[in-house]
């Protein structure tokens, strides 16, 4: 007897209570929240429709707000409010005109709560909103948000919508859309025939539906039709993800020649081995971050300019290195070794004294960010797809350099006679100098690459040199086309490899197959001709 006295007295105190209002000036988005402040979550679902149906010009806004959980509610004054924190208060910001109502304290500002099924309601219709947006893009994601959260109601409005849709890609969504609903319907011919329409799609929302008939269809031809449009969706969806491993071994490869190019040319022409290349690749890197902290504010310009100011930075080292060190040691390749090692801790260490011993941040250009969605199973990262490009134009240039120029003349000269060479009237000591500053710029280009790939250090050229003699020996000692295509090949064969090996041992069967390839082709896949080859 007391229990039910006191829920009935209970129920008539909740009775008594004044129903929350909001003011917003606009009696239909009045109506609307007057519903999503009920607590029955069916009203409230019903407020979450009229606002959507309101045509206010922040309807959009209001609803990502009320999903969200940012969009709030104040008594006193009754109004929809923005919570945002201000000198250390909490000020109410109107939701409509932006206007400040002052500070609050935070529990006067009340949430609007909802449940999972308001949250599915709301994602559709945020993405029903979109569908009249002009820009063909962002239809195409409305379309593919509403496949992941399908209502009755769909349907009807994908026909009306593909009627007067111009964008192929966004009609081939609305068709799928279409065909996925026609997987519920109750005729078995409806559903086969919307299982033959969605054969070959790689939508997620498709896979699922067509995963739940092959295991749950009360046809029999139903489910053979589903299993055997799941067989052929996985066999594309196995073709890209082959293409995508293509992809991240070519750019992985790219990398590598960018970094072994340099040293294809000073190893090949001169015959030094420079355990300082890896440091020239990293003076490059450096100026890339100093570039942008003098333009802080220009991140794509700053890209820009780094790449001839590495190639200036790190070329002029290259010339120092030879003029002092090198061109007292030709002929004693382990002399030139140990003396370029010592060359590279100084560089270092010089780097740790003048910058930092730590790690420092090179952002990204807005061009170098983000990733080309191809379809749904394949997305390739822009950072990579340009570095890529990246290494095909400075293979490019360099190769026309060696071909059409007279610098490339002597320097083939060189490579190939040094003492005809002479006795034609080259000056090698000249040509030597020039020759070691353009693989030592191009060693600078290859840091301005890798500092959008990985952090920028004082150790980054370790990581690289052993990889880039690998590539130089493995191609043929100081053949262009044999560096890109053995970096490249090289790439792919590890990216290949990982998923079954892991990255570790597939470098280790990289390694172990370049030495039984050099057993095989001492002088790597395109040798060089003249007195490198003889040598």
């Amino acid at each position: 007897m007391l229990r039910f006295i006191v829920t009935l007295l209970l129920l008539c105190l909740g009775a008594t209570l004044p129903a929350a209002e909001v003011e917003t000036g606009d009696a239909r988005l009045d109506a609307a929240f007057e519903q999503l402040l009920d607590r029955n979550f069916d009203v409230k679902a019903l407020g979450v429709a009229a606002l959507a149906e309101s045509d206010h010009p922040k309807r959009a806004e209001l609803l990502r707000g009320v999903l969200e959980g940012e969009l709030r509610y104040l008594n006193k004054p009754p109004r929809l409010v923005w919570m945002r924190e201000k000198d250390g208060d909490r000020h109410a910001i109107d939701a409509l005109d932006g206007g400040d109502h002052g500070k609050f304290s935070s529990r006067k500002f009340k949430k609007l709560p909802i449940n999972n099924a308001m949250r599915g309601q709301i994602r559709g219709l945020l993405a029903q909103l979109q569908l009249s947006d002009p820009d063909p893009e962002v239809r195409l994601k409305s379309v593919n948000e509403m496949l992941d959260n399908p209502e009755p109601g769909h349907e009807a409005l994908f026909r009306s919508l593909l009627d007067k849709e111009q964008d192929p890609a966004v009609r081939a969504a609305l068709q799928s859309a279409l065909a996925l609903a026609g997987l519920g319907a109750a005729e078995p011919g409806q559903r086969r025939q919307a299982i033959a329409e969605l054969a070959g799609s790689l939508e997620p929302a498709v896979r699922n539906g067509l995963t739940r008939l092959a295991n749950g269809d009360p046809d029999e031809q139903v489910r053979a039709d589903a299993a055997a449009a799941l067989q052929e969706i996985e066999q594309r969806v196995e073709i890209f993800g082959h293409l995508e491993t293509l992809f991240f071994g070519l750019s992985a490869g790219s990398v590598l020649v960018l970094a072994a190019i340099g040293l294809a040319i000073t190893f090949g022409v001169m015959g030094v081995i420079n355990m300082a290349h890896g440091e020239l690749i990293m003076l490059g890197a450096y100026t890339t971050y100093l570039m942008q902290q003098l333009l802080p504010e220009m991140t794509g310009l700053s890209i820009l300019l780094s790449i001839p100011a590495a190639f200036i930075v790190s070329g002029v080292v290259g010339i120092a290195i030879e003029r002092g060190v090198i061109r007292f040691l030709y002929g004693r390749p382990l002399e030139t070794l140990l003396a370029t090692f010592g060359i590279s801790l100084v560089l270092q260490q010089l780097v740790r004294t003048l910058i930092s011993p730590q790690n420092v941040p090179v952002s990204n250009p807005d061009f170098l960010s983000g990733l080309w969605q191809i379809n749904s199973v394949l997305a390739l990262t822009y950072n990579r797809l340009y570095i890529f490009i990246f290494c095909l134009l400075v293979f490019a240039g360099l190769f026309l350099l060696l071909k059409y120029t007279r610098l490339g003349l002597q320097v083939r000269a060189v490579s190939q006679n040094r003492a005809m060479a002479r006795a034609m009237g080259v000056r090698s000591a000249r040509v030597d100098a020039l020759t070691f500053g353009l693989g030592s710029g191009i060693a600078g280009i290859a840091g301005v690459a890798l500092s959008q790939l990985t952090n920028v250090g004082p150790n980054l050229g370790q990581a690289y040199i052993v990889d880039s003699f690998m590539v130089v020996v493995f191609g043929g000692v100081g053949n262009l086309w044999g560096t890109l295509i053995g970096g490249l090949g090289l790439g792919i064969a590890n990216k290949v490899m990982e998923p079954w090996a892991g990255a570790v041992l597939a470098k280790i069967l990289v390694l172990v197959f370049i030495i039984l390839f050099i057993q095989k082709r001492p002088r790597g896949l395109f040798p060089q001709k003249g007195r490198a080859a003889e040598g």
